[in-house]
């Protein structure tokens, strides 16, 4: 098992800047990949960004050049900077764990943290 906690969300002005945290804990010696999805009122929860255990990244279109994700495997932990943030990244961000489970993977998500950004 793993377990997720997360930290770091709150209410923002548009233009400022939240930094998300993911601490992992548990059965965590095999971890593919750490990242945070998103999920806003009445829309399918997305993807946001997500890094590798080798340390590729990935973004979604809406997100590229404001946000940034990072890894520190020692502490077992995925951060996401959040820069220039708008009214339409308010949403409820997840912390997602990816382990690799025979031949393909388990997911883990934390409990969601608020995101609030005010025109």
């Amino acid at each position: 098992q793993v377990q997720l906690v997360e930290s770091g969300g709150g209410l923002v002005q548009a233009g400022g800047s939240l930094r998300l945290s993911c601490a992992a804990s548990g059965t965590i010696f095999s971890i593919n990949a750490m990242g945070w999805y998103r999920q806003a009122p009445g829309k399918q929860r997305e993807l946001v960004a997500a890094i590798t255990k080798g340390g590729s990244t990935n973004y979604a279109d809406s997100v590229k050049g404001r946000f940034t994700i990072s890894r520190d495997s020692d502490k077992n932990t995925v951060y996401l900077q959040m820069n220039s943030l708008k009214p339409e990244d308010t949403a409820v961000y997840y912390c997602n764990v990816k382990r690799p489970f025979g031949l393909g993977e388990l997911d883990y998500w934390g409990q969601g943290t608020q995101v609030t950004v005010s025109s």
